[in-house]
């Protein structure tokens, strides 16, 4: 569990300057302090509390959450953050219509995974010069948007978001699928777009990192129950069939015995 003391030295109470601010996180701002608000830590670190069972509980049953922070200081943690646990992200711009039109974005993969089979079958080097330089370029900016989302084959179970302001897109597409939202949520958002609010500082590096990592390590923990669930049930199944079969033996010989 992350400590008050570990929040505080992030600097994830640090909020925006008060006229910036949504009154909606009014009950998470503690004080406010040379035109800033400062965000309440203890309310900050029991909603991450209740984010992370989430996260894990999500992860556990086998749920693909993705991870989406387009803003400088997001893109690095979540890249490195998501592909530690194998989950989706989109940190370089999200594409409208990304969850409420998934079909046309899972083509625009293929379109993506073709490119990249005639690249490495050398099927490209048969095309001429100017071809081959628009199939790159084309290829280079599919893989630059899509990068994160090549292995998500479908919608996924939640959204991680850093900055609901900046991702309200996202956020959108999000609720009217109804797919659930954990996020960082500082004083010029409102809370109440997202499932899981974390009240936070949502500029800072180091604030992104440490919530960030509290969330991966939870699915982390989630992952690990869902193996070890899998690696029960196994043996399980295996004994389950072994005795259906033994009863099916013996009902087969009191049938040849009469």
């Amino acid at each position: 569990m992350v400590t008050y003391e570990q929040l505080l030295e992030a600097g994830v109470h640090f909020g925006h300057l008060t006229r910036k601010w949504n009154p909606a996180m009014a009950p998470y701002i503690f004080m406010e302090r040379q035109n800033i608000h400062i965000i309440d830590l203890l309310k900050t670190q029991r909603m991450l509390e209740d984010a992370c069972k989430a996260a894990r509980q999500f992860a556990r049953t086998g749920k693909k959450i993705l991870f989406v922070g387009t803003k400088k200081q997001a893109k690095d943690i979540l890249v490195d953050c998501a592909t530690s646990v194998n989950m989706p992200y989109v940190t370089e711009r999200w594409l409208g219509g990304m969850l409420t039109n998934f079909a046309t974005v899972r083509n625009s993969v293929k379109k993506l995974q073709r490119l990249e089979r005639m690249e490495q079958d050398g099927t490209v080097n048969l095309l001429q010069k100017k071809e081959r330089l628009l199939i790159a370029r084309e290829k280079e900016k599919l893989q630059k948007v899509l990068k994160g989302v090549i292995e998500l084959n479908r919608l996924p179970g939640a959204l991680y978001v850093v900055d609901i302001k900046k991702e309200h897109i996202a956020i959108s597409e999000a609720m009217r699928l109804g797919i659930p939202t954990i996020a960082i949520v500082d004083t010029n958002s409102d809370p109440n777009l997202v499932d899981f609010p974390i009240p936070g500082n949502d500029d800072a590096s180091k604030s992104i990192h440490i919530i960030t990592q509290a969330i991966t390590d939870a699915i982390k923990e989630g992952l690990a129950e869902r193996k070890q669930e899998k690696e029960f049930e196994a043996p399980k199944r295996e004994e389950d069939s072994l005795g259906e079969g033994k009863s099916a033996g013996e009902e087969e010989e009191r049938e040849v015995e009469e």
